[in-house]
């Protein structure tokens, strides 16, 4: 599918060749406003009206190594999740790492160019044989100006309608709203509804009720608005692990996923860590408080006790020699790291927490979230 110039050699491609499909690019109005969640969501949803759906993000800047390829982790996730059936380097074509923008800036009118070709060649592969494409944007509306390749002027290159995703809020989600509206509107691009994330549960129908108002006098549709869901938001315990620069003591293969759904503090008594043993919990102890470790076990070691999600020791320190070998023949996950017990909590409290593509729990959560909170009847029809 290359273009070819008069002269017979390889001609930079600047407009995608398949421009028939119906295709829906996917903005936020900050970072981890919950674009990645609505493209999952939403990519499920279409498979359900269409027969072939593709995807990509065709600019992305938290990238893995594919065999060799640097693939930004959310086409990663989606393909994990879905098997798009597209070559995964088709569903990531731009990767900007630490020093992109200085070697961009260093020729931008020859480096520009190049990138449009990528990105175009890669959406027609994405494109090929698919009944709708879903684009996944890097941020807000104006993120890559600096490389004249913003959301909105992606958009724009792959004849995309957009959606933006937004915080839960009233006044400053609708005002970030505005903005990327106004750049969107720049470069022509249809913004044909708003989704509004993360909405705490007893502020739901005021949320709603006021934000739709807001949108209507803006001129955008409100095509749904999405609860917040603690266990979408719960980390697990491969990714504290990895927060807090921790390693491994015990258990590791059954930790890594362990879905944290409380956090202790063993600062307290033995008693009152006992008291505060469910499934899902994770204890954060200093290695010296062989009170409560030794509580732990012996309430674990009940034919009831529930699965905890695992012990963090604190300050590097190991527990006794004794205790360790009892804690080594469980299967309790274990990790130790240097940090202090509310320190770390602290940094569990804070964690920005991304779906990975191990979170099997969290994707039935997803699909459903979306299926029931967002207006597909109203949303599909536009594209």
């Amino acid at each position: 599918m290359n273009a070819r110039s008069t002269n017979g050699s390889t001609a930079l491609q600047s407009q995608p060749l398949n421009c028939d499909i119906p295709r829906l690019f996917i903005a936020a109005t900050r970072q981890n406003d919950g674009k990645t969640t609505t493209s999952l969501g939403l990519f499920a949803a279409l498979r359900q009206r269409f027969d072939r759906v593709g995807y990509i993000k065709p600019i992305g800047q938290r990238f893995i190594d594919v065999e060799g390829l640097m693939i930004d982790e959310d086409s990663f996730l989606l393909n994990s999740i879905y098997d798009v059936e597209v070559p995964i380097e088709a569903m990531s074509p731009v990767a900007i790492d630490t020093t992109f923008t200085r070697r961009f800036l260093d020729d931008p009118e020859k480096t520009r160019p190049v990138l449009v070709d990528k990105i175009v060649r890669a959406f027609d592969r994405t494109a090929y044989q698919k009944d709708a494409v879903i684009i996944e944007g890097s941020g807000h509306a104006g993120v890559g100006a600096i490389c004249d390749l913003s959301n909105a002027q992606v958009a724009k290159l792959l004849g995309a309608k957009a959606v933006i995703v937004s915080r839960g809020g009233i006044g400053k989600p609708v005002d970030e709203i505005a903005l990327n509206l106004a750049l969107f509107e720049k470069y022509n691009v249809e913004v044909i509804g708003v989704i509004i994330n993360k909405v705490l549960p007893d502020k739901y129908d005021v949320i709603e009720t006021y934000t739709r108002k807001a949108l209507e006098r803006i001129g955008i549709p409100l095509l749904g608005v999405l609860p917040e869901m603690n266990e979408l938001a719960a980390p697990n315990l491969g990714q504290v692990v990895e927060e807090t620069n921790g390693r491994w003591l015990n258990a590791r293969q059954i930790g890594v996923n362990a879905r944290i759904n409380k956090v202790i503090v063993g600062a307290m008594t033995a008693r009152g860590v006992i008291d505060n043993l469910h499934a899902g919990t994770l204890i954060i102890v200093p290695g010296d408080r062989d009170d409560v470790l030794l509580a732990t076990l012996a309430s674990l070691a009940m034919d009831d006790s529930p699965r905890i999600a695992g012990l963090v020791l604190t300050r590097n320190l190991l527990p006794h020699p004794k205790l360790m070998e009892m804690l080594a023949h469980t299967d309790i996950p274990i990790v130790i790291c240097r940090e202090e017990s509310y320190a770390v909590a602290s940094k569990i409290h804070s964690m920005t927490v991304k779906t990975q593509p191990h979170d099997l729990d969290k994707i039935p959560l997803i699909k459903d979230l979306i299926m029931r909170h967002v207006d597909l009847d109203r949303l599909l029809p536009k594209l």
